[in-house]
C-alpha cells in the first residue's frame, strides 16, 4: 500500500484550489498573472484576501489529509507517514492537472511554491505545531516584507521543531526528514524569486511594497 498511498497523495497535492477558485470568483487564470504560481500568494494578487484565505486553507488541508491518508492505508510506517505530504508538496508544485507545453514546445507541469502545503504537511504530522508556525510565519511575511522569504522558512522552521522533539525523545528523528525534504522542494521552486531577492528586484508585501511605490 505504501506506493498507493504515495500516489494518491500526489494526487491530492495536483488539485489546483487557487487556480479553480479565482476562476470560480474572477473569470481569471491565475497562471497569466503575476508569478504565474497557482498558491495563495498570486491567488491574492487575482482574487482578494477572502479567496486567498480559502486557498490557503485547502491547501495546507490536503497536505494534512496525505498524513492522515498515510496512518489509514500505511499504520506504524513512519517513512510512508513523512514522505505522504512530500508527494503532496510535489503535486501541489508539479500538478499532473496542470499538464502544458511552454514557449519551446517541451511539456511542463505548472504548480505552486509549496508554502501552505508545507505548512499542512507540518500541523498533520504533529497538531501543536500550528501554534508556533503561524505565529512565526506570520512575523516573517509581515516583518521581513517578502513573501516568498516566509514560505521558504516553513522548511527550516518545521525540522527544527521536529529535531527538539526527537532530542527530548517525544518523536522519531525521521520527523525531521519531512522539514528537511520540504525545505528543498521549497527552495528548488522559488529559484526566481531567490534570484530577485539577490537582485533587489523581488516583489514585496504590506510595508516593504508601500516604500518601493
Amino acid at each position: 500500500m505504501q506506493l498507493v498511498t504515495l500516489g494518491l497523495s500526489y494526487l491530492l497535492g495536483s488539485l489546483p484550489f487557487g487556480l479553480l477558485l479565482a476562476r470560480l470568483t474572477t473569470g481569471q487564470d491565475i497562471r497569466q498573472i503575476g508569478s504565474g504560481r497557482t498558491g495563495t500568494t498570486n491567488t491574492l494578487r487575482a482574487a482578494g484576501y477572502p479567496i486567498a484565505i480559502i486557498t490557503f486553507i485547502l491547501d495546507m488541508a490536503k497536505s494534512a489529509a496525505g498524513v492522515w491518508l498515510a496512518r489509514w492505508l500505511a499504520p506504524g510506517q513512519i517513512w510512508i507517514e513523512v514522505l505522504a505530504p512530500i508527494a503532496v508538496i510535489v503535486g501541489h508544485n508539479y500538478s499532473i492537472f496542470l499538464l502544458e507545453q511552454d514557449e519551446r514546445g517541451r511539456l511542463r507541469l505548472r504548480g505552486g511554491a509549496g508554502g501552505a502545503s508545507a505548512l499542512g504537511g507540518t500541523i498533520g504530522l504533529w497538531p501543536p505545531s500550528i501554534l508556533i508556525l503561524l505565529p512565526v510565519g506570520i512575523l516573517i511575511y509581515f516583518g521581513v516584507g517578502y513573501a516568498s522569504v516566509a514560505t521558504m522558512s516553513i522548511g527550516l522552521i518545521a525540522a527544527l521543531i521536529f529535531a527538539v522533539r526527537a532530542w527530548l525523545g517525544l518523536s522519531s528523528w525521521i520527523y525531521v526528514a519531512y522539514g528537511l525534504l520540504a525545505e528543498i522542494l521549497l527552495l528548488w521552486a522559488l529559484r526566481p524569486n531567490i534570484k530577485n531577492l539577490l537582485n533587489g528586484a523581488e516583489r514585496g508585501i504590506g510595508w516593504r511594497a508601500r516604500r518601493k511605490k
